[in-house]
């Protein structure tokens, strides 16, 4: 099969740069677009409008927002904080940009130096995150065998995971990737994911790239799905993981760990470990985003669905309680039962924790 890899985000050197270069995922699927960012305030704004996304490249994006505001000279405090606060409850945000301030610091925090080291630490943790894509999907796929002997896979996934959302093949649609080349996916449902669609203009898109056999989905004809025994595993990201293994993931993903739960389908994340949140502790430490009501109202720019002035709810996240988990893969192994001490020890590497039904083991 051909390789779809996508310059999702890219930096340019002189004459060109220094800038970042970003496919803008908000005119995806009808068109292919590049945003050009030449500063800090740029790239702000298309991380909160959504022209970059999804927990992994916004690491990756915040690490190189750092470089960017070290190689133009400007306040790299400043950056660190304007950045870190556009999407709150993303924690990879916060460490990418994290790691490229002390690679900055380390090198006398001023001049060519600290730029070239904060540019440095971006592209590493760039070839991390791709190289964390792979071992992710080889673990996922390992998984869905020891859960579902027999192949033949039909997955349910919510909002958008894949390429678009990573420096590699994703998360939870690397996963799905790995099925599907090694002959093993039946059927893709792809949640449109209301209100912005990135699952219906994304990931679609993402698996229409790849070949899959897939079909979209209104998010609330996923319970028919389940009823209709037609679901046999659902397969998310996540934008942070609590201590306690609570997952926060787009809006819509706590519904369907509900569903699976009563029809005894098991519900896995697939998130690397920069996206487990150690400080905190619970559901309740999570910040959850609100996101403007136009996103509800509207259909699209300009072309509502609801009466004028009509108020809205948008929070942009549901936290799902680890009881709901049945597990959650990462770079470093596979944490099941989900609770804070296995997920504790594989994100330290302390040890390997069971993946899947029974008493199996799934090494790191």
């Amino acid at each position: 099969m051909a390789d779809h890899s996508l310059p999702v985000l890219r930096w340019a050197d002189p004459p060109d740069g220094p800038m970042l270069v970003l496919l803008d995922q908000r005119r995806l699927p009808t068109a292919e677009v590049e945003v050009v960012c030449t500063d800090v305030p740029g790239l702000v704004a298309a991380i909160q409008s959504l022209a970059v996304r999804g927990a992994p490249l916004l690491g990756i994006a915040g690490a190189y927002g750092i470089a960017l505001a070290a190689a133009r000279g400007y306040d790299v405090g400043e950056a660190a904080r304007s950045l870190t606060a556009a999407r709150p409850t993303a924690v990879n945000l916060a460490y990418g940009v994290e790691r490229a301030v002390a690679a900055h610091r380390a090198t006398g925090g001023n001049g060519p130096a600290a730029a070239a080291a904060a540019l440095a630490e971006a592209r590493a943790l760039h070839r991390e995150d791709a190289v964390a894509s792979e071992r992710m999907a080889e673990l996922g796929l390992a998984l869905l065998g020891e859960l579902l002997p027999g192949g033949g896979y039909r997955l349910l996934t919510h909002c958008n995971t894949g390429a678009l959302v990573s420096g590699g093949h994703g998360t939870a649609f690397a996963v799905v990737r790995a099925a599907h080349r090694a002959g093993e996916l039946r059927r893709l449902w792809v949640d449109e994911t209301r209100p912005l669609l990135q699952g219906a203009r994304l990931t679609a898109w993402e698996a229409a790239r790849e070949e899959m056999s897939y079909a979209v989905l209104a998010d609330a004809a996923a319970g028919s799905l389940f009823a209709a025994g037609e679901v046999d595993a659902v397969l998310i990201g996540a934008d942070r993981i609590a201590a306690d293994g609570s997952v926060a993931n787009k809006v819509g993903s706590y519904p369907l760990a509900v569903l699976a739960r009563h029809h005894d389908v098991p519900f896995v994340v697939v998130a690397p470990v920069s996206t487990v949140d150690p400080g905190a502790a619970d559901a309740g430490a999570i910040p959850i985003e609100q996101r403007p009501g136009h996103e509800v109202t509207d259909i699209g720019p300009g072309v509502p669905v609801a009466p004028v002035g009509a108020q809205a709810y948008n929070p942009a996240f549901d936290v799902t309680p680890a009881g709901l988990v049945t597990a959650i893969v990462t770079e470093r192994g596979v944490v099941s039962p989900v609770d804070g001490g296995n997920l504790a020890a594989v994100c330290s590497g302390s040890r390997s924790v069971g993946a899947g039904k029974g008493d199996g083991m799934m090494k790191a």
